[in-house]
């Protein structure tokens, strides 16, 4: 998913004052699994959830609460009531934990976004500390990797070797936050660790109506997407409000550039045959995890027949490309393509899910 750790970030660096929420726990039949993040701000929700309902509704007024005063607090709910007409009758219980001082911590939200901008994950390590008058303290640390060197001494003694012993590869689909086991004597009552990975890339060749709507898409399903085109009157953040960076120039020559890897998703939806072809040539045999191309089949027929034949592609690396690009869903408007892309992209991305 997309990170809202970094949104939190950067509400910090705005000056806004938030509460930020993270479900830690679950037992039973929960809307939402832990790791589940919110933030929220001086006018309500601005972002995730912990499950929506009723809970998500009583953690907003618990934020609202909190706010002004700058503490932080544990909140236990339980979700088997049926009492009202909005009563919770999930059987469950829950426990969130309520941030409402980040800027304490805004070195490890830093470190982290630099991580990911260089296309590497870590853990980011919480601590909660126990109840007192003044309410609770959460510190938090980012781990690049699997190295716990960077945490303070102190910390490194109280939880180093539990982090140590944390497996070292997550898969995107398992849980996002695992808690880990404190001592009786330490001042931290819980610990637990977010597993973070930079988003898949999604790499779109051509910024008309389908890359923009590709690019909507791409937002949605959590990659990190850009779209490259050589003209700048579509290749801009008003045509593209979704994408995550943009690139304006010769199309065949940005492609060379992209280098992509097995976790780099490539679309070629340019305005035509020939610019087609500049795209393509870069992306064969490159390791990408997915490569599409639209076309009629009579077109993708004549490139693979020119690939072939220049030497370009091998029979099976051609095999490789999924040209006709997107699922076959009978689609015929732009946005019906889209999705029959996105559907496809989905479906490679989750038979293929990287671990890390």
């Amino acid at each position: 998913m997309r990170h809202p750790h970094l949104q939190v970030l950067e509400l910090i660096r705005s000056g806004e004052r938030i509460v930020w929420a993270t479900l830690i726990r679950t037992k039973g039949s929960t809307p939402q699994i832990p790791g589940s993040n919110t933030i929220f701000g001086n006018h309500g929700l601005i972002t995730g959830t912990v499950g929506g309902g009723v809970m998500e509704a009583e953690t907003g007024r618990l934020a609202a609460g909190m706010l002004d005063k700058g503490t932080c607090s544990l909140h236990r709910f339980n979700l088997d009531s049926e009492e009202g007409s909005e009563g919770a009758i999930c059987g469950g219980e829950a426990e969130i934990v309520l941030d409402a001082n980040p800027s304490i911590n805004i070195h490890a939200l830093e470190s982290l976004k630099e991580s990911l901008s260089r296309r590497l994950g870590g853990k980011l390590l919480t601590l909660v500390g126990k109840e007192t008058e003044e309410g609770r303290r959460v510190e938090r640390y980012w781990i690049e990797g699997a190295d716990i060197s960077s945490l303070p001494l102190q910390i490194r003694n109280l939880i180093g070797k539990a982090v140590r012993n944390l497996p070292e590869e997550r898969s995107r689909s398992g849980p996002e936050l695992e808690e880990i086991p404190v001592q009786a004597e330490s001042p931290f009552e819980i610990a637990y660790v977010e597993h973070l990975h930079p988003l898949p890339r999604l790499i779109i060749a051509g910024a008309g109506h389908l890359g923009r709507a590709l690019s909507h898409l791409g937002m949605l399903l959590d990659f990190e997407v850009t779209v490259i085109d050589d003209r700048p009157e579509y290749a801009n953040p008003v045509n593209l409000p979704d994408a995550d960076h943009i690139v304006v120039d010769d199309i065949g020559r940005s492609m060379e550039d992209v280098k992509p890897d097995s976790d780099t998703y490539c679309v070629i939806v340019t305005r035509g045959h020939l610019q087609d072809g500049y795209a393509l040539r870069p992306l064969v045999g490159s390791g990408a995890a997915y490569v599409g191309m639209i076309g009629s089949r009579h077109k993708v027929g004549i490139m693979k027949k020119r690939f072939l034949d220049e030497g370009w592609a091998t029979p099976e690396q051609w095999e490789g490309i999924h040209a006709p690009v997107g699922l076959p869903i009978g689609s015929k408007t732009v946005q019906e393509i889209a999705i029959s892309i996105a559907g496809q992209l989905v479906e490679v991305r989750n038979k293929s899910i990287k671990k890390w």
